[in-house]
């Protein structure tokens, strides 16, 4: 028999199964076979042919019977309602920062590094050794494992000047990043319906998380130079908040590195209030033209809740964070993590520390200061040659973003619906204040993929800005 013999049987039988009546029962093989005067093997091939178009089923040792169709009922979820009752707090929308978007589109909305700036190869073979040894079977203690604990305290204490106590291995605990750390701190140290100061604009993941944790935000101006000193001692004084969220080295979004000493005046206004400073240090290892110098160097009383992060530098896959942090603080930022996560993934955690210690980490992080640097330079040429209205007030040291100022009167969801119809990605600067914005911005990461792609991505801005504009 030819396969020209099995459609003959499908192309009948379909007609057949067409004309009968859900949960009809077809003929046997024995009785296809005859009729039809083919061989099982060509019945059986038809029949295969029809289950698989999701006409028949088949039942072992019953019989083949004509699908019924059915119709789903709509399911009734308002009972929910009533159950969920109102949330406790609004929460922001998702980030476009996170959207997946075509690989054939110029990206600069997104928050992480393209997969060409990464370590490849040391993730790679750390993962693979990580694999074969104990990590891949074993649960890790609640705080970490040691070795990276010690890791990360020898990172920061290597930076402490002489006459602070640098911190211990005890006092580091493993986060699987920094987003669900910045979830328990908040709950931990500030509570819910709490005050936490936090500079405007910063990052919307914090912005997020303490709404998820129904924690009230104060905003606090903040520009290149950090926030003034009077303006934070005035907000500690006026709400009676007990913590701070700063970004001094390279703020997502700004870019923004605190000036000398700007530091050392909120930390003693944080001294005079009895309050936390927690310094999220997420771009550690994206210095550009100067070095981070973490504001947990300088202390050693426990007022400074120290966040760093590998996500983004080591690699995405490798969601591996930690927090630093002293006193009972600890302890109750401890609990809150145990009670959420219990611990961290050991083959994580393993294959975060064989990255950064390798010869090779260094290597790599010397020639992605470089690549940062041409890429920022690029970008920021990009724009300022075809988008003239725009305004980049500070070229970032560090970090992976430009902060752009455009005219207040820029329509902002029109420009980005524009430049997504051209191809172009961008993330408007809305989602980085807490409150209300302090203009029209838009965030344009440099370390997205093709950075050959950035003048035509500039381009397209420009002529979507003009349009916008007219």
């Amino acid at each position: 028999m030819t396969n020209d013999s099995s459609s003959r049987i499908v192309a009948a039988l379909r007609q057949w199964v067409a004309e009968a009546a859900p949960g009809a029962k077809l003929p046997s093989t024995r009785q296809l076979v005859a009729e039809y005067h083919a061989s099982p093997v060509t019945v059986q091939k038809a029949l295969q042919a029809l289950a698989s178009q999701g006409l028949i089923d088949s039942r072992p040792g019953v019989g083949t019977f004509v699908r019924a169709v059915r119709t789903a009922r709509p399911s009734d979820y308002g009972w929910q309602t009533a159950a969920l009752r109102s949330p406790s707090a609004p929460l922001p929308p998702s980030s476009g920062t996170m959207r997946t978007v075509p690989a054939e589109a110029i990206w600069f909305h997104s928050g992480y590094p393209d997969r060409e700036l990464l370590p490849e190869r040391l993730v790679r073979s750390a993962l693979a050794r990580a694999a074969r040894g104990d990590a891949a079977l074993s649960r890790p203690p609640a705080a970490g494992m040691p070795e990276l604990q010690q890791w990360f305290a020898q990172e920061l204490g290597s930076a402490t000047p002489a006459g602070t106590t640098p911190p211990t291995p005890s006092d580091v605990i493993v986060l699987p990043g920094s987003q669900s750390g910045l979830s328990s701190i908040f709950r931990a140290l500030v509570g819910a319906g709490q005050p936490l100061l936090i500079e405007s604009p910063s990052y919307w993941g914090a912005i997020l998380a303490a709404a998820q944790t129904g924690v009230r935000l104060v905003p606090v101006p903040t520009g290149p130079d950090g926030p003034d000193p009077a303006d934070v001692d005035r907000a500690f004084t006026e709400t009676g908040a007990r913590a701070f969220y700063v970004q001094p080295n390279y703020s997502n979004p700004t870019g923004g590195q605190w000036a000398p000493g700007r530091g050392d005046e909120i930390l003693d206004v944080a001294h005079r209030h009895g309050a936390f400073l927690v310094e999220d240090d997420w771009a550690h290892d994206f210095g550009i033209t100067s070095n981070p110098l973490p504001l947990a160097t300088r202390d050693d009383s426990g007022h400074v809740v120290y966040i760093r992060s590998l996500t983004k530098s080591v690699s995405t896959a490798i969601r591996i964070a930690a927090v630093i942090v002293r006193g009972p603080a600890r302890e109750r930022i401890l609990g809150h993590r145990a009670a959420e996560s219990m611990y961290v993934s050991g083959l994580l955690q393993a294959a975060a520390l064989d990255v950064v210690t390798q010869p090779g980490w260094q290597t790599h992080l010397r020639s992605l200061r470089q690549q940062l640097q041409s890429r920022r330079d690029l970008l920021a040429t990009s724009i300022r040659e075809h988008v003239p209205q725009a305004h980049i007030d500070n070229l970032p040291k560090g970090g992976l973003n430009l902060w752009v100022r455009l005219p207040d009167t820029t329509d902002l969801p029109r420009l980005a619906r524009d430049c997504e119809d051209a191809g172009v990605i961008i993330a408007a600067g809305t989602e980085w204040f807490p409150a209300e914005s302090a203009g029209a911005f838009i965030r344009l990461n440099y370390s997205g993929p093709n950075p050959g792609a950035y003048p035509e991505g500039a381009r397209i801005i420009g002529e979507a800005m003009a349009r916008n504009s007219g």
